[in-house]
């Protein structure tokens, strides 16, 4: 009963919602530093929103697609095409998509629990457990699907919460069901176009519309059917055939435990970085190269190549080469004006990332 209230408050007021989850979200990168314990309490609010956030996509997403008269202005993009229709074919796919995101949202907070409650060596138990969990859930995914794994797993929001279709009165107590019926009369004239009686230039008389500069092949391009449009959602990226392309996903699926595990070795601590890049580096080379048809897979292949960037944030490349000199910006910075809010910024946050795995965990 309280949920099925809560949900039709949700679709009533979805538009108010969602400002306040993004006026929220951006609170969080304000709070570290402010107060004892802020970024436990900034990282708390982020886990938060996070969970509900994906809560009131999977419910909106049913009304959407319940409603037979709701048409997007914008067809779904291919990651979303993907990941649904495996959603709705596979509950187990589902369900492992659906764990893995909750324990992404929510790994940093526990850790930052666990630091304050336990000892440093049952913390990283607790940060290898949580990868052990993440890599068999990743490998159960590829197991069902045979592809590469896209990230995120699951479908993420890509309509405008204020084009929802309304929910009648008698759907209330069930809001996730559609409209069962149209409105009896049709919507009323707007106030502000009830008096407009100008009439409407002729068109012998009007002057020619000016020319557009863009180039009529720049327009059409966009708009023009690719071959991923019309494939089936299940076949738009294409299943390992190979040893060697089911190599290479395996072992960018268990890099992060690996990685993890080194930084737990007291003996192997000095070689994490080195062997997690190494890892990271033998399966791009393994991967196959997708052809240029392939957007999804190739747009998930450049996702991976830009998340390289992050070891610049780990280990020694940290300790030596980056942090230095982020301190010096920051210190240039925090007495100018305007500036100064960004170089006091960084100065709160950089600790953060010596203190927490999870700040920049593979």
């Amino acid at each position: 009963m309280a949920v099925a209230a809560y949900e039709s408050f949700l679709i009533k007021n979805v538009s108010t919602i969602s400002s306040l989850e993004s006026t929220l979200r951006s609170v969080t990168w304000f709070l570290p530093g402010r107060f004892k314990d802020a970024e436990l309490a900034s990282e708390a609010l982020s886990t938060l929103l996070n969970v509900m956030s994906m809560y009131h996509d999977t419910l909106l997403a049913k009304v959407v697609h319940s409603n037979p008269r709701y048409r997007p202005l914008i067809p779904p993009s291919l990651h979303s095409r993907f990941t649904r229709a495996w959603s709705v074919k596979s509950d187990v796919y589902k369900w492992a998509a659906r764990s893995l995101e909750l324990i992404r949202f929510t790994e940093l907070v526990v850790e930052m629990g666990l630091r304050r409650k336990v000892s440093n060596q049952n913390r990283w138990r607790g940060i290898l457990l949580l990868e052990a969990i993440k890599a068999v859930l990743r490998l159960l995914m590829l197991r069902i699907t045979r592809k590469p794994l896209l990230s995120p797993p699951i479908p993420e929001r890509e309509f405008d919460p204020t084009s929802l279709p309304q929910v009648s009165p008698s759907n209330t107590s069930s809001p996730t069901l559609a409209p069962s019926s149209p409105a009896a009369s049709p919507p009323a004239t707007p106030d502000h176009l009830k008096n407009n009686h100008e009439p409407l230039p002729h068109p012998l008389i009007s002057p020619p519309p000016t020319r557009s500069n863009t180039a009529v092949e720049d327009y059409l391009l966009p708009k023009a059917l690719t071959t991923d449009s019309v494939k089936p959602s299940l076949t738009l990226v294409r299943t390992m055939s190979s040893p060697q392309e089911w190599a290479a996903e395996i072992i960018y699926i268990v890099r992060p435990l690996v990685y993890a595990g080194l930084l737990f070795s007291k003996n192997h601590k000095s070689k994490a970085l080195s062997t997690a890049l190494a890892l990271e580096l033998v399966s791009r080379s393994l991967r196959r190269s997708p052809p240029s048809s392939a957007q999804l897979e190739r747009a998930e292949y450049a996702r991976r190549d830009k998340d390289m960037l992050w070891y610049l944030l780990r280990g020694s490349i940290w300790e030596t080469y980056t942090r230095p000199k982020l301190d010096a910006v920051a210190d240039r910075t925090m007495h100018a004006p305007l500036i100064g809010l960004f170089g006091a910024l960084l100065k709160d946050w950089i600790p953060l990332i010596d203190e927490y795995y999870y700040y920049t965990a593979p």
